[in-house]
């Protein structure tokens, strides 16, 4: 089948969904983190020149290098292109590096380049002009305060934006120097749908007005310029730099869930759906909670995407977070049997894709339940280092604490995904973890406060019912525990005591002794024992 955004180079595929070099027989191709990014970079701007300095401030944003170190990239790329990589990739002196497809002229694709012309269709990349699954531009923000000082402000708002969106599964981000080309200019989403070939156009405005920043964002449908999204961030102006990463991540990851959701809506209505249609509809179906009947439909919309493409990185990621779902919530009698499942899983991606943020992420939170929890917060850890924006991992590390006795740091944890992401699909587990916590520190009623957010972010999460039962019943609030309770059940036939019990996530003796309140609040709730 013909990949969506793969690009051919001599006998070489670079596969921009798996984020993989394979070659003609469909075998990974190894290359080095760093020289991957390079290439991604080169070849969603095939056959067109990339300045040095645009490569190292995107490649290596996060450290100080010489350019040494993009010679030795742009030299790991060449070698793992085989044959094309002497023609195909090729240099301009002291100016940069320009990834040429099919033969095409060095001469006329460098024209291309520096003439003021219409940027390219990125459809061009693959031989189609179908518009790429989660395809968008970031247009550079208006500054609306009158104070052309701004503007470096606003800028860095936009560029760190577009960078913080690549990292999105499956996204395909236009880059920040062909964005900003429409700087100043009216903006007419149809027309830049069309000529940078994308699906969603986001745009906004920032204003400063005394202490105080406002920006206003829009996410736009190209095809139909609908407007599917809007958000008004109105903050201090206290720390600049940090008021911009903010307000970034905040918007990256609010537009993660906003993206999916778009794009589970348009895979509705495909006759034939292909692998990004199925993932982002199980994607839309992990989004909801976690129940048998939710994690039953994601599971099926992934298996059906692997079957596909079997070799497919973010289905893979995505069909073990089931698993580790189901391990978490107690769906099952034997969570160690779905741990081991995701973790055989997850280790397989990692060999393909050994900066996966999500994989890394995930795999630590198997290591937190399977009595290696500070393994699995170190992992964690990792995670957030690849990509910064990734609260959930906060809130894993914060489920760390909790399982090695601590619960006094939970709270901490979660304060900082929230920070990233306060209106996350994810909060409500969050809040749990934080709810447990206060439970074991004798906090019992700031924990019927923290369950009671769980249930009103999320109501379908049985395992928030049973703690939220658990914590009223041992304050004496026997009548609304045992309310909680059923509607727990009504989620989960299958939950028992006893399945909480032989399911315990660790043997630290601290977090087992504080288990034992949990059982008994249950008990007191009316959840059946066996």
């Amino acid at each position: 089948m013909v990949k969506q955004h793969s690009i051919i180079v001599g006998n070489r595929t670079v596969d921009l969904t798996r984020e993989l070099l394979v070659d003609e027989g469909g075998n990974v191709v190894p290359l080095r983190p760093r020289a991957w990014l390079v290439l991604q970079l080169l070849a969603t701007r095939a056959g067109r020149l990339v300045g040095k300095d645009e490569i190292l401030d995107h490649v290596w944003s996060d450290c100080e290098v010489t350019e040494d170190s993009l010679v030795q990239a742009i030299g790991d790329i060449r070698r793992a292109l085989g044959t094309a990589g002497r023609t195909a990739l090729r240099t301009l002196p002291r100016r940069g590096y320009m990834l040429a497809v099919n033969g095409e002229p060095t001469d006329a694709t460098l024209r291309s380049d520096i003439a003021p012309s219409t940027p390219p269709h990125i459809g061009a990349l693959t031989g189609s002009s179908a518009m790429p699954h989660l395809s968008i531009v970031v247009l550079p923000f208006a500054n609306l305060s009158g104070d052309p000082e701004q503007d470096y402000f606003v800028d860095g708002v936009t560029e760190s934006l577009t960078t913080d969106l690549s990292r999105i599964a499956g996204s395909f981000v236009i880059a920040r120097n062909t964005a900003f080309t429409f700087k100043g200019k009216a903006a007419d989403v149809r027309q830049i749908g069309r000529e940078l070939n994308v699906r969603y156009v986001l745009e906004g405005s920032v204003q400063r007005g005394g202490d105080r920043f406002r920006l206003n964002v829009q996410l736009i449908d190209t095809e139909t310029a609908t407007h599917l999204w809007a958000e008004r961030f109105d903050k201090p102006a206290a720390d600049l730099f940090d008021l911009q990463d903010e307000i970034v991540s905040r918007l990256a990851n609010t537009l993660n869930a906003e993206l999916v959701k778009a794009e589970a809506r348009r895979a509705e209505r495909s006759l034939r759906p292909g692998f990004m249609d199925l993932y982002f509809q199980g994607r839309a179906f992990l989004n909801k909670g976690v129940t048998p009947t939710f994690m039953a439909q994601a599971r099926d919309f992934f298996a059906r995407a692997i079957a596909l493409d079997a070799d497919n990185v973010e289905a893979a990621v995505a069909a073990a977070q089931i698993d580790v779902s189901v391990g978490s919530a107690f769906l099952t009698d034997n969570s160690s049997a779905h741990f081991e499942i995701a973790e055989t899983a997850l280790n397989k991606v990692l060999f393909q894709a050994p900066n996966h943020p999500r994989a890394h992420m995930l795999l630590g939170a198997i290591q937190l339940q399977t009595d290696r929890a500070s393994i699995g917060i170190a992992e964690c850890r990792r995670a957030l280092l690849l990509d910064r924006n990734l609260a959930d991992a906060h809130g894993f590390i914060g489920l760390g604490k909790y399982q090695i006795g601590r619960g006094e740091e939970v709270e901490g944890h979660v304060h900082e995904a929230l920070r990233l992401s306060p209106r996350d699909t994810r909060a409500f587990l969050w809040y749990m973890f934080v709810g447990m916590g206060k439970l074991t520190t004798n906090a019992e009623r700031e924990a019927i406060d923290w369950f009671r957010r769980s249930l009103e972010a999320n109501r379908n999460h049985a395992l928030s019912h049973f703690q939220f039962a658990a914590a009223l019943a041992l304050v004496g609030d026997l009548q609304e525990a045992r309310s909680i309770a059923e509607a727990g059940l009504a989620l989960d036939h299958g939950f028992t005591i006893r399945r909480y019990r032989i399911n315990a996530k660790g043997n630290n003796p601290t977090y087992l002794a504080k288990r034992e309140l949990f059982y008994e609040g249950m008990r007191l709730a009316g959840v059946p024992e066996l």
